[in-house]
């Protein structure tokens, strides 16, 4: 028979999820319709004094060359990470899933990034592709490539694509790997004895089967590339040189609390937040139907 929990008292379930729902009003919800507020008023500096304007401040945006531009940055820079994080971490987990001796060494080494904080992530693939001390940009000036993510604005956004990706790595490596765990390995074994290679075993039966796992982990990364790569561009480029790598998370920071425009930082934030919600959304409703479940 199946246990579940029953509570004699009616006030038990409630008091067991108040703190879940406060901590949702007060950092979510609370935090949202603030910014949704805030973006229908031009205000000071300072929020001692401000004016009604309806959708002023998102018409002044689409009309913004520098944050249509952002858009294409945010783009591209989620493409990247999204793409080559999940391929990246989906062999390595091939790799450790086959790995007989030392094989919890190899996991453990390939787990810690995510123990580290963004903002040292930043720091340290700074230090590493520093066109003057780093070990990287030594070794590729070595090969004749010529690294300097001061001044060229590809190479700028290569550093916090790869400190994006090494900072995910071990996220998306724990989930391919507990589902490559959890596939049936007769069946593997089965479409060996049949004739078929490594290769076609994995796309025809591997890959299928981890589907529920990569669409998860999709979502995850275009949401951690929208929003949890702040501090790794803060702590790197500062969204330069000029604007090349001005995300649009890092934009609301930049006109809001250093630009002190207010009123359009929390537009920037409303769009942000809609287009990530549309995007989980779309993924959700759509893109599931084409998922394998096993």
């Amino acid at each position: 028979m199946e246990k579940r929990a029953r509570f004699k008292s009616a006030w038990v379930p409630y008091a067991l999820v108040t703190p879940q729902i406060l901590v949702t009003l007060l950092f979510f919800f609370w935090p949202a319709a603030q910014a949704l507020y805030q973006s229908v008023l031009i205000q000071d500096s300072f929020g001692t004094s401000s004016q009604f304007v309806w959708f002023d401040n998102f018409r002044d945006l689409f009309n913004d060359a520098n944050y249509l531009e952002s858009f294409k940055t945010t783009a591209m820079f989620s493409i990247m990470v999204a793409v080559f994080g999940l391929s990246l971490a989906l062999i390595l987990a091939v790799f450790a899933d086959r790995i007989v001796k030392g094989a919890s060494v190899y996991k453990t080494f390939l787990i810690w990034p995510y123990a580290v904080s963004p903002v040292v992530v930043g720091v340290l693939w700074l230090f590493l592709l520093n066109p003057t001390l780093g070990v990287v940009a030594h070794a590729l000036r070595d090969i004749g490539i010529e690294w300097d993510n001061l001044l060229n604005g590809t190479h700028a956004m290569i550093l916090i694509v790869l400190a994006a990706i090494w900072k995910q790595i071990s996220y998306n490596f724990l989930f391919f790997l507990a589902g490559l765990q959890a596939i049936p390995k007769s069946l593997i074994e089965a479409a060996a004895i049949d004739g078929a290679g490594p290769v076609r075993r994995f796309f025809t039966i591997v890959f299928p089967l981890l589907s529920p796992t990569t669409f998860f982990l999709l979502v995850i990364n275009i949401v951690y590339s929208f929003f949890d790569t702040f501090a790794i561009i803060e702590a790197t480029t500062h969204g330069g040189p000029g604007k090349e790598t001005e995300i649009l998370v890092y934009k609301v920071f930049q006109d809001g609390f250093k630009g002190g425009d207010l009123g359009s930082s929390a537009a920037q934030s409303v769009i942000l937040m809609f287009i990530v919600i549309t995007l989980t959304v779309v993924q959700f409703k759509y893109v599931e139907r084409k998922v394998q479940y096993s």
